[in-house]
C-alpha cells in the first residue's frame, strides 16, 4: 500500500469494510521507512513494538465508522513529548531524555485511535529553516534528495512527501510547518495562536508557538486539526471558544469572496519567477471561479523578519535557561566547578545555531539594550498585526507566496545565517500577528513544488480550509508525485 494514493476518508473506508486493517496500515509504513529512509532521513526514531500492539488492540475493538482517524499511522515531530519514547528535539542537549507524560495533542490523537509510528527528525530546538541543523541526521527532500525539505519540520513533512505516513504533526515558530509544506507539495498549517494546546511542546517562542498537521489534501488536513484542537487547562494561552468542525461548509466555493492580494508579499525582484507565476495563475483562477481579487497593503510586514528575530530569540534565551546540565539535558564530564558544569555542559550539548540565537536573545533583553532591541520589536509586531486587522475588515481571506523560492540545495544557505533568515520572510508576520495560515500546493517552478498561503482572520479557520479546498478540487497538482531521485 502506497499512502500517497489515498485520502484518509479512503483509508478510514478500507478500514470500515475490512479490506485493510490497522496492523495492515501500520506495517505499511514501517515498510515504506524500510524502503525510503536511508536516503529520505525523516525519521530519528521508531516505535514499532508498541505501534503494532495499538494496532491490534484496535483491529480487534473494531474501527468506529463515525471515526475517520481511528487506526491510522501518525508521525510527530521529535520536540512533542511522547510518554516513554525518546524525544531529543534532534539536540545532543536531550539525546537519552525519555518523557513521563504525553503532549495535550498526542494524548487527544490516541483518544481518536491515531497510532504513533516514531519521531521525527527537525532543526534542534526548532531553530532552522533547512533540518540541516538536526544533531543527528540529515534530512532529503523526495523530489529532489540534493535539496533541503524545509525547516524547522523538514522530517514531518518529508515523511508524508515521501509515502511513509499519511499524516504528521510539526511545529511552526516562524513559518516552520508551511515553508515545508511548500517545499515538499504538501499542504501544512500554522493554526491561530490558542487554537492547539502547546502542553507538551518543548518551548522555542512561546507567544509564537503552534502545532500543526502535515497532510496531501485540505479536508485531510482539517479532519486532523479538528482532533488536536480546543480548549487546554493546562496551557494558559489556550483558546475558551467553542468547538469547531473545520470541514463544515468546506465546498462551498469561493464565488461572492473578496480575497487580498497584499502587495508587499509579490516584490516580482526579490522572487523566483516561478513562484509568482504560479500563485498569480492561482489567483486567476480564483476569480475565473467567482472569487473578488482586492490588492491590500501590509506596510510594516517589512518588519517582520527583525522582530521576529529578535521576539523569538528573545523567548528562547529565556526556555532554554533549564537546560543547563543539572536541572535538565546534556552534562558535560570534563567539569571542575559548578561552572564548568554550566558553560560546558551548554557549549557541548547546544549546536552553533541554537547558541547564536540564545546570544541574540540574551543580547536584546540585556540591561541597556531592551528598550532599543526588544521593545521595538514588540511595537513592530503590533503593527503587523494592526495590519492584518485592518485589511481583515475589508477582504474574507489573503493570498500570497508561501517562500520566495522553491527548495534550495543542502548547503547552500547553512553557511549564511542572514539568507537562512531571510527564507522566513513571508511566513513569520502571520506568526507575529497570531491569525491562522494554510499552505498548499500551487505548481511547479522547476520542477519543485511551489506553496501558496491562504492567511485568514483570527479563528477562522473554516474559511482558510474552504478557499483552500475550492483551488485544489480546480487543479491536479496532487496528481505529481516525488521520484526520490538525486542525492550523493
Amino acid at each position: 500500500m502506497n499512502f500517497l494514493d489515498y485520502t484518509l476518508e479512503e483509508l478510514h473506508e478500507k478500514l470500515v469494510n475490512k479490506e485493510v486493517t490497522a496492523v495492515d496500515l501500520v506495517e505499511a509504513s514501517y515498510k515504506r521507512i524500510e524502503e525510503t529512509d536511508e536516503s529520505v532521513g525523516a525519521f530519528l526514531g521508531l516505535n514499532k513494538e508498541d505501534a503494532l500492539k495499538a494496532a491490534r488492540e484496535t483491529d480487534e475493538k473494531g474501527i468506529d465508522p463515525d471515526n475517520i482517524l481511528s487506526g491510522l499511522p501518525i508521525g510527530i515531530k521529535d520536540n512533542i513529548l511522547t510518554k516513554d519514547v525518546v524525544t531529543t528535539a534532534a539536540s545532543k542537549m536531550l539525546e537519552d531524555f525519555v518523557p513521563v507524560y504525553d503532549a495535550t495533542v498526542v494524548e487527544k490523537l490516541k483518544a481518536v485511535g491515531m497510532i504513533t509510528i516514531g519521531k521525527l527528525n527537525m532543526d534542534e530546538f526548532a531553530m532552522g529553516g533547512s533540518t540541516e541543523n538536526s544533531a543527528y541526521k540529515l534530512t532529503r527532500n523526495p523530489w529532489d534528495l540534493n535539496k533541503v525539505p524545509g525547516g524547522s519540520s523538514g522530517g514531518s513533512a518529508a515523511a508524508v512527501a515521501a509515502g511513509q505516513v499519511p499524516v504528521s504533526l510539526g511545529s511552526d515558530t516562524g513559518g516552520s510547518v508551511r515553508e515545508p509544506a511548500a517545499f515538499t507539495g504538501l499542504v501544512g498549517v500554522k493554526p491561530t495562536y490558542g487554537r492547539v494546546s502547546r502542553y507538551g511542546l518543548i518551548a522555542f517562542g512561546s507567544s509564537l508557538d503552534q502545532i500543526g498537521p502535515f497532510t496531501r489534501t485540505v479536508k485531510d488536513n482539517a479532519l486532523v486539526l479538528n482532533a488536536i484542537s480546543g480548549y487546554d487547562s493546562k496551557d494558559s494561552t489556550s483558546y475558551h471558544g467553542e468547538t469547531t468542525d473545520f470541514t463544515e461548509g468546506i465546498d462551498k466555493g469561493v464565488k461572492g469572496l473578496r480575497i487580498g492580494v497584499p502587495k508587499e508579499y509579490y516584490n516580482e525582484d526579490a522572487k523566483e519567477d516561478g513562484v509568482i507565476k504560479a500563485v498569480r495563475e492561482a489567483l486567476d483562477l480564483y476569480e475565473k471561479m467567482g472569487a473578488e481579487i482586492v490588492e491590500v497593503s501590509l506596510p510594516h510586514s517589512k518588519y517582520g523578519i527583525p522582530a521576529y528575530y529578535i521576539i523569538a530569540s528573545s523567548e528562547a534565551s529565556s526556555n532554554l535557561q533549564r537546560f543547563d546540565g543539572i536541572r535538565y539535558g546534556y552534562r558535560s564530564e570534563n567539569v571542575e566547578s559548578l561552572e564548568d558544569i554550566y558553560v560546558k555542559s551548554r557549549s557541548e550539548g547546544f549546536g552553533l545555531e541554537v547558541k547564536r540565537r540564545i546570544m541574540l536573545g540574551t543580547f536584546s533583553l540585556s540591561s541597556g539594550f531592551y528598550d532599543a532591541h526588544f521593545k521595538k520589536a514588540a511595537q513592530a509586531r503590533t503593527l503587523i498585526r494592526n495590519d492584518f486587522d485592518k485589511v481583515f475588515k475589508e477582504v474574507d481571506v489573503l493570498v500570497a507566496p508561501t517562500t520566495t523560492t522553491t527548495a534550495f540545495d543542502i548547503g547552500g544557505k547553512i553557511d549564511d545565517p542572514l539568507a537562512m533568515y531571510m527564507s522566513d520572510i513571508l511566513t513569520v508576520p502571520v506568526n507575529l500577528a497570531g491569525v491562522p495560515s494554510l499552505s498548499v500546493p500551487c505548481g511547479f517552478s522547476n520542477d519543485m513544488p511551489v506553496g501558496m498561503q491562504i492567511i485568514g482572520k483570527h479563528f477562522d479557520e473554516q474559511m482558510m480550509y474552504r478557499v483552500a479546498y475550492a483551488f485544489e478540487k480546480e487543479t491536479d497538482h496532487l496528481s505529481r508525485k516525488p521520484s526520490l531521485k538525486g542525492g550523493a
